[in-house]
């Protein structure tokens, strides 16, 4: 870490908003006049959206991921956790990976840590669960659904058959509907290579406490994307919970009980709880409040935005909700963070601050190879589209989307060779624990059993 005394601006979170806005003010920023330090637990920024299709091997993991040291180069990259916010004397606690914690002084900060799963309290979930926010999560969810192949191919206890080929997945979003749709093309092109298991015998199931799947793009599309779902053999639950999962043992409010070792968690996020140890104003759901210009309310050295913020959407209340907040998704995240970044410039220079202002144009989603839902927002027409054109759409816009040159071109190659190549279907569960085989190899040979009271040599007499 190094030292210096001019400015620190200090950006707590490497995701998508901390990125971009990192970028943003370092193209804007003189020579020298700030440093801008970047603190994450991970050194790489994720592009949530193509965690589907990397769970689905249709992009390679690592193209998913923007490594932060490479894409900043000018600014201080921290591999840690800040831990508390003092407010009155500007000094972050910073906790990294290894070693004791430092506290590390600033003069402006930007909140961007994102948000995780927002879980319940149901038994098993903990011990079972499999999340989808991070690409840790889609490889390790990719390797287990083809290992419960490999088992159910293997074995010919029935009960252990049906417990590895069942797939439930909690939560009709984005995440879930666009995961479940990925994982069954997935299983399906797996199954044609296995003797004892075909598409038939698995089960999939999507359930969600609300009335719909797909919200974000309207009813029609929703039902639409249901129906498509259903007609692959994906059993939908709607208005229904989950209320345990211990040992694999699914047991949903509506009665249904089931058998899964795959039980995958898509069910909402949450603000980060780091959060509530830093001293700023939080709204009722744990977001920090922000006004339009992205300032934390009450200050004018912090700023906020992304899926930890609550900021107010003024097109919607412009057309008359006075409570509408923007929502967190990457269409927002990714326009905050610009106009974030010119805004701490603006703050460091004494200069007015802009506030933030879209017009949602829409949501595009993927639902396996060829299919997709997409609502396309011109002005005050919706442009609805579904099957391969929103599929094209859902590629595009995601394509155009991912942070850097570099890796946009990694990612139209990877679906650019899918359409000469077959999906691989290997699953490397070794990767989960690497050493385990050596340490079986290495590991000192259990001492000899000793030997019967009757064996024992007997002492010579002297």
């Amino acid at each position: 870490m190094s030292t210096t005394e001019r400015p620190r601006i200090l950006v707590v979170g490497g995701g998508y908003v901390g990125l971009y806005a990192a970028r943003r003010i370092l193209k804007k920023m003189r020579y020298g006049e700030a440093t801008v330090t970047v603190v994450d637990p991970r050194s790489y920024m994720t592009y949530q959206p193509f965690l589907p299709e990397a769970a689905a091997g249709s992009i390679s993991p690592r193209h998913v991921v923007v490594p932060l040291r490479r894409v900043l180069p000018k600014a201080e990259v921290l591999t840690g956790r800040v831990t508390t916010i003092d407010q009155d004397r500007k000094v972050a606690t910073i906790a990294p990976l290894v070693g004791d914690a430092y506290e590390l002084p600033f003069d402006y900060l930007v909140v961007a840590m994102g948000a995780v799963s927002r879980t319940f309290p149901i038994p098993g979930l903990a011990e079972n669960g499999i999340g989808m926010k991070g690409i840790e999560e889609a490889i390790g969810l990719r390797n287990h659904v083809l290992e419960q192949l490999d088992k159910a191919d293997s074995t010919t206890d029935e009960e252990v058959r049906r417990k590895a080929l069942t797939f439930v997945f909690i939560g009709g979003g984005f995440a879930g509907a666009e995961t479940v749709g990925e994982v069954e093309d997935m299983a399906r092109d797996a199954a044609k290579y296995y003797k004892n298991v075909k598409r038939e015998d698995m089960r999939f199931l999507l359930v969600d406490v609300a009335d719909k799947i797909l919200p974000e793009v309207g009813p029609k599309l929703g039902a639409y994307g249901k129906e498509h779902l259903e007609s692959r053999g994906v059993e939908v639950y709607l208005k229904t919970g989950m209320k345990s999962c211990v040992d694999g043992h699914v047991i949903l409010d509506n009665g249904l009980e089931v058998l899964s070792n795959t039980i995958v968690w898509t069910a909402g996020v949450k603000p980060n709880p780091a959060l509530s140890r830093f001293g700023l104003p939080l709204g009722p759901r744990g977001h920090i409040d922000a006004e339009p210009t992205l300032q934390v309310k009450g200050t004018d050295y912090i700023w906020t935005a992304g899926d930890n913020a609550q900021v107010p959407d003024l097109v919607g209340r412009k057309n008359g909700n006075e409570n509408a907040w923007c929502p967190p998704n990457a269409q927002h995240a990714l326009r905050q963070a610009k106009v974030l970044g010119d805004n701490v410039v603006s703050g460091m220079r004494g200069f007015p601050q802009k506030e933030y202002s879209h017009a949602n144009k829409g949501a595009v989603a993927g639902l396996g190879l060829h299919k997709g839902v997409a609502m396309i927002v011109m002005g005050k027409m919706k442009i609805k589209l579904k099957g391969r054109l929103a599929w094209y759409m859902h590629r595009a816009y995601h394509g155009m989307a991912m942070p850097t040159f570099n890796r946009k071109i990694r990612v139209f190659a990877d679906w650019t060779l899918a359409v000469f190549l077959k999906r691989e279907v290997v699953s490397l569960g070794a990767m989960e624990n690497p050493r385990e085989e050596f340490y079986e190899a290495a590991k000192p040979a259990p001492a000899p059993a000793a030997a019967a009271d009757g064996d024992k040599p007997k002492a010579k007499a002297s």
